[in-house]
């Protein structure tokens, strides 16, 4: 080759990677996102999820895509925290749809409803069974998108100065309780009050509440309910298997690259993961050292539930028809869990039920 040809070649080349550089670049831009939790950070494992998340974003994408996290409170107040993400005050949140029910009660069975799925059958209806589709076709009314981004599996019944054995018992109760769940025990005489997690104890201690449920043994005991109630009672029937979402605002997701929302959705799929399993982890050992320090657990009598079971299928009704949206979700959420339990009592059930009394036996 000629001098002058190998020059016009190198110039040629290098034109080329000039014009290259930037459509890379542009695959992979440097990108600075807000997301608000409606948690605070002393709740390490619900808030610690959002961190997780978010590492997992930044760790993915070489510190490119960067999301800042805000707990409850920093930017708006944790109740608020979907809003913020709709109207673009942030670009996402983490939070819990049945939050939302004052907007539309549909929101809730994304997240949890009383008798609803428990975490593994959650994550299968969203991720396997059209769950995600449903959902987000949903949200998308509100200006947004979701994906699943953490469960803490079920949930405690709560804490009660007094003890509860009998439906009687539950007349005229004041129950820190909101949403869909207060709307059911309303039925069975409960006064719901709606309070945020911060008011909880003080509310307990000075008997301005009956009782309160918040999630489950280590998040209780680090809020200190064991030192202003003494029972405990199980199961939290209306939180079976809550997911917790990570919104985006649609317009802000729809400009991210695609390998963006990849990692994204990814990363939130791992922090649902870690919730749950640090949650099992974690669950135990407080669930000890509260007995050992004189909590009294209680499960709910078989009357309890029953009446609550039925209170929650007049409520389904009375919702459905008033609400196409919810009519159609709850009676595929239902069908789902339908042919879940139908496996779940083959083997699930038969195996956990030896192992515990297995273990009971020493």
């Amino acid at each position: 080759m000629k001098r002058r040809d190998f020059l016009k070649a190198s110039a040629a080349g290098s034109a080329a990677a000039i014009v290259a550089s930037p459509a890379i670049a542009q695959s992979a831009p440097e990108i600075k996102w807000r997301m608000t939790s409606s948690f605070p950070k002393s709740l390490d494992t619900i808030y610690g999820g959002a961190e997780f998340f978010a590492r997992q974003v930044a760790e993915m994408t070489d510190n490119k895509f960067q999301i800042q996290l805000f707990a409850a409170g920093e930017i708006v107040p944790g109740l608020q925290a979907l809003d913020a993400a709709a109207n673009n005050t942030v670009e996402m949140s983490h939070t819990v749809s049945y939050y939302y029910v004052g907007k539309d009660p549909t929101f809730a069975i994304f997240a949890s409803v009383p008798f609803g799925l428990n975490a593994r059958q959650q994550n299968s209806w969203l991720y396997q069974g059209g769950g995600n589709e449903l959902a987000n076709e949903f949200f998308k009314k509100f200006g947004v998108i979701g994906f699943p981004c953490g469960n803490t599996g079920t949930q405690m019944g709560g804490w009660f100065r007094k003890e509860i054995k009998t439906v009687a018992d539950l007349s005229g109760l004041k129950m820190r309780i909101g949403g869909i769940a207060g709307q059911v025990l309303q039925k069975v005489g409960v006064v719901p009050q709606q309070l945020a997690g911060g008011d909880i104890y003080p509310s307990l201690e000075k008997g301005t509440i009956d009782a309160a449920e918040w999630v489950g043994p280590y998040d209780d005991e680090k809020l200190g309910f064991q030192k202003v109630a003494k029972y405990y009672c199980y199961p939290g029937f209306w939180e079976g298997g809550p997911t917790i979402h990570a919104f985006c605002n649609l317009e802000k997701w729809n400009t991210l690259p695609k390998a963006y929302q990849a990692i994204v959705m990814n990363a939130a799929a791992n922090a649902n993961t870690w919730m749950t399993a640090r949650y099992d982890m974690q669950n135990p050992a407080a669930l000890k050292r509260l007995v050992a320090g004189g909590t009294q657990l209680r499960p709910f009598s078989n009357e309890i539930l029953e009446a609550c079971l039925k209170a929650t299928n007049e409520l389904w009704g009375e919702i459905s028809a008033k609400n196409p949206d919810f009519k159609k979700t709850i009676e595929i959420m239902q069908a789902y869990r339908s042919d879940g339990y139908l496996w779940w009592q083959v083997a699930e059930y038969t195996y956990d039920s030896f192992m515990i009394r297995s273990r009971t036996r020493g």
